[in-house]
């Protein structure tokens, strides 16, 4: 099973990024897991291209290849951050028919406020679900993310480490079903 991880962070060392790498070092041990860091080389969305910039045609491949997608994403201004929103926008055409449709998704993340990005993973899930993907209801808040995390990156609250290896499980269950 492929499971690909995508962290709406453009930061090099952002707290949705270490999320996403406690994900893969400690839960993903039936998964191959890996992280797609293209983030930043997607240009602003255009309806006018006929084909889409290598980036984007990158970005949809990596969603086809996998069988699940793991989000981890922080929370701009009450909201899904623009660089983010505008990969899935990419991702989302052809409508009908597009990389993400049917394809098991868990939203999850991780802010320095006191609400660890909730309104973003609301926003982010509505987004999903439009676009016709498969999303898991089950949510990780990450609060005061700049406290949640050891100098090597690691969860430094146990029961933070066992909810995302839940909901990892729960999203690989949720594949291995969806496939049978």
């Amino acid at each position: 099973m492929r499971l690909l991880a995508m962290s709406g962070s453009l930061r090099r060392r952002s707290y949705n990024g270490a999320l996403l790498e406690a994900a893969s070092a400690g839960c993903a041990r039936t998964a191959e897991f890996v992280v797609w860091r293209g983030l930043a080389d997607i240009p602003a969305y255009n309806e006018d291209l006929e084909e889409a910039p290598p980036p984007v045609a990158q970005l949809r491949q990596e969603i086809a290849r996998a069988d699940a997608v793991l989000i981890a994403t922080p929370e701009y201004n009450g909201s899904i951050p623009g660089a983010l929103k505008n990969a899935l926008d990419w991702a989302s055409r052809p409508f009908p028919d597009n990389s993400l449709r049917r394809k098991p998704v868990a939203v999850i993340g991780a802010s320095t406020g006191l609400f660890g990005a909730r309104w973003a993973q609301a926003e982010l899930r509505k987004v999903l679900k439009t676009i016709g993907a498969s999303v898991l209801e089950t949510e990780l808040s990450v609060a005061t993310a700049h406290e949640a995390f050891s100098v090597e990156w690691q969860l430094r609250e146990p029961q933070l480490a066992t909810a995302l290896c839940s909901i990892v499980s729960e999203l690989i269950q949720r594949t291995l079903q969806d496939a049978a």
